[in-house]
């Protein structure tokens, strides 16, 4: 037992050397997510919403549109947590404000642009746990059947985020439904088909689960943890069945928890489950079943995998009952996630099973490591998100 309390040590003093100068991040690193909603406006027109990240809508278009004063007065606000200040500033560089979002985000009719105008005064709201800038604009749109959104929001290019997602909802061409966009789909018609609506959330599951390096560090803690096929199955089928409720019963309205609680919660459980292969001591596994301290873990890792779902949730800035239609999206993005999940597992435990098979020594170092480097991550991650 003395590598292992000599590798949890060397995690422990790792984590503390790293995190005191460190700057605050979260493992799923810098982006965000926009908002849009389509619908009728009046006297024919299309109405869109628009949710936007306050502090990066204020970054972005003060340097797009060279309003330096915007800037300072946006960033103050924010600093102050400010609510009206904040609208009260986007309203004061409205023309400037309003220019970086309509040469970015565009609604066109059969191909042919139609004509923006704004709805009313900036509003602000909170997603995530974060303030988010409201923009309704009306479109004047040539007759048509059949209409395109397209975004270029926040784009990579910008250098203050990287991988922005935009969620679509729109009724709109009697279509309803919903839509994932981001840089490489950076559009979509109302006259899509559903499958290819579906296959965007898909998608979008899976590269959250592969960009979300805490998740991944997880799982690999569940699998450092397991020693046969059963208990890996049993962590993993535990795991997805906890986020699987919390995420769906976020969707529905049902919870909400800020993202300033979850996130440190999250960072936490890395570090618990992967401390807890570090300290287990070695007995006799049960021919059948698992023994009283595999069903402690296997409770220990539901109860994580609920919060886990509320991050899940965070991802898509679910903190309020969405439409049914959205609802069938979400589910594919949860399906999107569970396949590369099991993808994981698939991979890295037989490889891991052949190497205690054949080399038990090095397998011990192995996964002793893998646990050491986890709890290391995860306990950065929670003193960065806690403070």
């Amino acid at each position: 037992m003395s590598y292992r309390w000599a590798i949890l040590l060397g995690a422990v003093l790792a984590a503390v050397a790293i995190v005191l100068p460190a700057r605050p991040a979260g493992a799923h690193g810098f982006s965000s997510t926009v908002y849009v909603t389509v619908g009728h406006g009046e006297q024919g027109h299309v109405r869109t919403a628009l949710e936007l990240e306050y502090d990066l809508f204020v970054v972005s278009a003060a340097d797009a549109q060279g309003d330096d004063a915007l800037f300072h007065a946006g960033d103050a606000a924010f600093r102050d947590g400010d609510a009206a200040g904040q609208a009260a500033v986007l309203d004061a560089h409205a023309d400037a404000a309003l220019r970086y979002v309509t040469e970015r985000f565009q609604v066109t009719a059969a191909g042919r642009a139609c004509t923006p105008s704004r709805a009313g005064d900036f509003t602000i709201g909170r997603q995530e746990g974060v303030p988010y800038a409201g923009l309704s604009l009306d479109w004047a749109c040539p007759p048509a059947s059949e209409h395109e959104v397209r975004t270029g929001l926040f784009a990579d290019a910008e250098g203050f985020v990287k991988g922005v997602k935009t969620i679509v909802t729109y009724d709109l061409d009697e279509h309803s439904g919903s839509a994932a966009l981001d840089a490489g789909h950076p559009s979509f018609s109302t006259g899509q088909a559903w499958y290819q609506r579906f296959w965007e959330f898909f998608r979008l599951g899976a590269e959250h689960l592969l960009t979300g390096i805490d998740h991944i560090l997880f799982l690999l803690a569940l699998i450092a943890g397991s020693r046969r096929l059963r208990e890996i199955v049993l962590a993993a089928t535990s795991f997805t069945l906890a986020h699987s409720v919390t995420f769906m019963l976020a969707a529905l309205g049902a919870v909400d928890a800020p993202a300033h609680l979850v996130e440190p919660v999250i960072a936490l459980s890395i570090a618990v489950v992967a401390v807890w292969h570090l300290l287990k001591p070695a007995r006799d596994l049960p021919e059948k079943g698992l023994d009283r301290a595999g069903w402690i873990r296997l409770v220990v890792v539901f109860c994580f995998g609920l919060v886990h779902g509320l991050g899940f949730a965070g991802a898509l800035g679910i903190d309020e009952p969405w439409s049914w239609t959205l609802l069938w999206s979400l589910l594919v993005f949860n399906v999107g996630i569970e396949v590369v999940q099991l993808g994981i597992i698939a991979a890295a435990f037989p490889l891991l099973m052949l190497l205690r098979r054949q080399a038990p020594k090095a397998g011990r170092w192995t996964t002793g490591g893998v646990a050491a480097g986890v709890a290391a991550m995860g306990l950065i991650w929670f003193f960065q998100r806690a403070l």
